[in-house]
This record gives structure tokens, sequence and C-alpha cells, in this order.
């Protein structure tokens, strides 16, 4: 496959940005995306120019770290897959393919494709953590939990914080994030001890970073590459309204 590449080159976090064209020629539909990223690096070290910077881990799809918009989506145009994950062979001989960091104030640029994605961190820990003294590891079955609820912790839990669902809302909004969080915990005899204040602490160092107001556009949970169900927020506004009222 030959491609034309539009991607986002800026040097540092005050630093005007730009886009910048290349050329890639030969590439396999079987490799990644990163994999496409990487041999175009290798070319770029072998003519003495600076490398794309961009964020990877795993490159299995579960550390979220893979973070780039491609013509116009979170991660790609492939739905639940991580940038790690996506294939060439889902692009077209001679396709331009214009790829960009998140656009996301709380998510400031560190260098072309590397945003700072601190500010979940900081959400987490507001509040994203149980500190009830438990003592020693109790025996799994010795409290009963009702198994829709256990299914529906677990799969607000498979959130990995990427911030595909803040680069696809027109506000920047984490509320699908925070609501996964606060999910995970809200569901579980576990989480309940401190639940009015872990959904008042996160939603409040959300809105002091700056994310925007969710207005239900859908759009977080249709690129999220987990899937999260935006059904979590609904559960969050519960939660945060009975905390203020309780």
């Amino acid at each position: 496959m030959d491609l034309k590449l539009k991607i986002w080159r800026q040097a540092g976090p005050t630093a005007k940005g730009q886009f910048v064209d290349y050329d890639v020629h030969n590439i396999s539909s079987d490799a990644s995306f990163l994999e496409m990223i990487d041999i175009l690096n290798d070319e770029l070290v072998e003519k003495g120019e600076d490398p794309v910077a961009f964020d990877h881990d795993c490159r299995e799809g579960i550390c979220g770290m893979c973070s780039m918009f491609i013509n116009g989506h979170p991660h790609g145009p492939e739905k639940a897959t991580t940038t790690c994950q996506l294939h060439m062979r889902k692009f077209k001989d001679g396709e331009t393919i214009t790829v960009e960091p998140w656009r996301a104030k709380p998510f400031p640029v560190i260098k072309d494709l590397i945003v700072d994605r601190s500010a979940f961190d900081e959400i987490i820990q507001a509040g994203g953590y149980t500190s009830a003294t438990t003592g020693g590891v109790p025996d799994a079955n010795a409290i009963p939990i009702n198994k829709e609820n256990a299914e529906l912790a677990m799969d607000a839990a498979a959130c990995i914080g990427c911030g595909a669902c803040v680069a696809a809302c027109k506000n920047a909004s984490a509320m699908l994030f925070v609501s996964a969080k606060v999910s995970q915990f809200a569901l579980l005899p576990q989480g309940k001890v401190e639940a009015k204040d872990r959904v008042k602490e996160m939603v409040a160092k959300m809105d002091e970073l700056g994310f925007g107001n969710c207005t239900n556009t859908y759009a977080c949970e249709a690129e999220c590459p987990k899937e999260i169900s935006i059904t979590n927020i609904a559960r969050l506004n519960r939660q945060f309204i009975g905390a203020k009222l309780g």
C-alpha cells in the first residue's frame, strides 16, 4: 500500500503546530497503524529528521496510551478498537490519512501526537478508590453480590482511561470516564461506604480541570474502544444528586 499522511507536528507545549505531509510506500495491509508510523519514523531518522512522537506501550489494546485522532475519529475508523489494534487493511491504497493528537484543553500537547492526560490521574486521586480498612483478604463468596450488578461493575471497570470520550465530545466532557470509574464502585457493596464523598469529589475535580459538560450526543459511547455505556452517566447523575441532597 502507498499512503499519504498528514500528521500534526508540534515541537512542544508552547510551540506553534502544523500539519506536515509524508508519503509512505509498500506498507503491508496486515501492518498495524503504529507499525506504519514506526516505518515512517525509521525513514525520517535515516534522513536525519526528527521522528514523529507518539505514545504507546502494550500494543495489545489494553493500556489506552495509543491516543491518535485519525480521519476524524479517536483511535481511527474501526469501532471498539484502539489505535494499536487498527490495521492498515481498513484503509485504501493511495488514501490520505490525517493524524492528530487529542484536542481538549485539559489534555495539552506535549509533542506531536503526545498529550498530557494526567488530568485523568487527578480525577482518580480525588476519589476513584476505596480506602476502608478491610483486614485480610475475604473469601471471594463472602459478600453476596447480585449477578447483574457484578457484570455491570465489570463492564464499567473495563474503561482504560484513554481519553477517546473526551476527544470525541464537542464539549471535551469527561463524563463517560468519570461515570465508569464511579459506577465500578457504586454497584458493589465495597464501594458504598465512601459513595457520597467519591462522586462529589470526582465531579468537582473534573470541573476544576476544565472538562466540559455532557450534552448527550452519544459521541463518547460511539467512539469508546471498550464500548463503555452512556447509562453510566445516568448513574453518575443519580449518585451526584443523591449525594448533594443527602
